[in-house]
């Protein structure tokens, strides 16, 4: 009865270690060798330090005994404390060495992950530092594939497949699964012993795990948010990796998602100065771009902005303009009338200002004085737009001086018609006269002369007319020698008065032009009375036409 008890128990004893082998195999202890190896060692080891701590207290305190006695309890108390205190680095001098003997890859891997994590750190780049990842990783560990996985930056749950090594087929795949709350996650890291046999996962999962052969998934976690997922497979002898290896990876991780949010908060930075870039650029490109002097000044009246229209207008370059007082640049007239308005509120203009500039010119100018205020409303200067409108002033002098002209013009059209009613009158009875004493030759003469007088009279006062009427804009056959004519006619006091001799030498048949004779009239009058200004004591006009390949005409003075 006893005997078959004790066969049973022998069969127990001989399925134990296929227990231990399934238990290695399952609960994936591939080390469990070296962690027996490591723990002999240690028990020894520390045997022997003790050992050796005690001997040596019990011989310096017979040495202590032995060389002075006088020393007594205390000295020997003294003895021991001393030589226990110059033990301890001894002691760790020795268990440094015994980590660097059975711990010699661990040592390796934190040097490497000292010198990674400066490395991360150093470079912005999320490109580069995950390529650093992926290269300094697979090279360490010696794995066969490696993938990271980055969260998208629009949604946190989904990730994309950012850098790869060692897969082949990257297309299509269906990361769903990275997002699913896992338990394992929060011990480290999803372990897949077998990646073409992973009956929890749907049927997309399943498909995606195969493709990627990726047995560790480690998550990169930063602020309680998963920011990417560290893919590994086996080692490029197919053996998994050790707790060792998987420990240290998952303080990489750490690392690394620090690393990916700082790259990423610096790229959005980069993005953002580039916008604030573009966007001041913009901004100076349109105060460059008006056609308005601008310029600002902050609360201690320093020009901090001045545009290019300023610097043509003002005559002073932007580097001499810059960061000098406002007193410094403008003349004090300006700077009185700023003084006035700068303490009040609100926009304040000035008018037809005439400003004194460097180069010893008056320009005039509309100047608006306004607030420069933030966007707290905080006033923090002056901003002062003057808009140069002095060629516009000297138009409106034009134009007023023309619509005098063109009153005169009427008046004169006015008094050129009722002057010929009296010289018709005065050449009829002249003319009748002259009949009556054709026997009279002194009379005669004098007859005759009053008629050509008035017929002179009566061809002046009607080139006035002709002269005053508005001519319209359509173009007829011109001859140009009649309105050269007709406008030296009306100018012949002028000339006379100037003492202006007149040389015309206008040619004989010459043809007609198609023009406006009115348009034209001015253009010589304007020509002549240019010359005449041009001959203050007197001088020599010179009209001449020709015949080429155009009518020509050519004026001259000798002023």
């Amino acid at each position: 009865m006893g005997f078959a008890p004790m066969k049973l128990s022998v069969v127990t004893l001989g399925i134990l270690p296929l227990t231990f082998g399934y238990a290695i195999f399952r609960y994936r202890l591939m080390d469990v060798d070296l962690i027996f190896k490591r723990g002999m060692a240690y028990t020894f080891a520390a045997m022997a330090i003790a050992g050796a701590y005690f001997t040596a207290i019990a011989l310096v305190g017979k040495l202590v005994q032995t060389r002075i006695p006088s020393a007594g309890t205390t000295g020997l108390v003294l003895a021991i404390v001393v030589t226990a205190v110059l033990a301890d680095p001894l002691r760790k001098w020795i268990q440094e060495r015994m980590d660097r003997v059975f711990y010699r890859t661990r040592y390796d891997y934190r040097q490497t992950l000292v010198e990674f994590g400066r490395e991360l750190s150093a470079e912005p780049d999320l490109d580069k530092m995950l390529t650093a990842v992926v290269d300094r990783l697979s090279r360490t560990l010696l794995v066969d594939r490696m993938a990271i996985f980055l969260s998208s930056g629009e949604r946190a749950d989904q990730f994309i497949l950012a850098k790869s090594f060692g897969i082949q087929q990257t297309a299509g795949l269906d990361l769903a699964f990275l997002s699913i709350d896992r338990p394992e996650l929060y011990e480290g890291h999803v372990f897949f012993d077998n990646t073409h046999h992973v009956p929890r996962e749907n049927a997309n999962a399943r498909e995606t795990i195969a493709r990627l052969d990726l047995n560790y998934y480690i998550p990169c976690r930063a602020q309680k948010s998963t920011v990417a997922v560290l893919g590994l497979g086996k080692t490029v002898t197919g053996d998994f990796l050790s707790s060792e290896d998987v420990e240290l990876l998952e303080t990489v991780a750490g690392y690394l998602a620090i690393a990916i949010q700082n790259s990423r908060l610096y790229a959005s930075l980069e993005q953002k100065v580039a916008q604030y870039e573009r966007l001041k650029d913009f901004n100076e490109n349109i105060v460059e771009s008006i056609n308005v002097g601008v310029l600002a000044v902050d609360l201690q009246d320093r020009i901090e902005s001045w545009n290019s229209q300023m610097e043509v207008m003002y005559a002073l370059p932007r580097r001499q303009a810059l960061t000098r007082s406002l007193g410094d640049v403008f003349p004090p007239e300006f700077i009185e009338e700023f003084s006035r308005v700068r303490q009040s509120p609100g926009i304040h203009n000035l008018y037809k200002f005439r400003l004194p500039v460097p180069t010893g010119e008056t320009r005039t100018v509309n100047v608006a004085i306004a607030p420069l205020v933030t966007k707290k409303f905080n006033v923090a200067g002056r901003l002062i737009i003057m808009d140069d409108i002095t060629e516009r002033v000297e138009l409106e002098h034009q134009l007023s001086q023309s619509d005098k002209l063109s009153s005169i013009g009427l008046l004169a059209a006015g008094v050129a018609h009722e002057v010929n009613t009296p010289l018709a009158v005065i050449s009829s009875y002249a003319q009748m006269l002259s009949k009556q004493v054709q026997g009279d030759a002194q009379k005669s003469t004098l007859l005759e002369k009053i008629t050509r007088q008035t017929f002179r009279a009566s061809e002046i006062v009607n080139n006035l007319l002709n002269f005053s009427r508005t001519s319209g804009a359509e173009f007829a056959e011109v001859d140009v020698n009649r309105v050269i004519v007709d406008t030296l006619s009306l100018l012949e006091h002028q000339f006379k008065t100037g003492r202006i001799r007149v040389q015309d030498e206008l040619a004989a048949h010459l043809p007609p032009i198609q023009g406006n004779a009115g348009r034209l009239q001015q253009v010589f009058l304007n020509l002549f009375l240019n010359a005449k200004d041009a001959m203050p004591d007197g001088g020599t006009l010179r009209i001449a036409t020709s015949n080429g390949d155009g009518v020509s005409v050519t004026v001259s003075d000798s002023g």
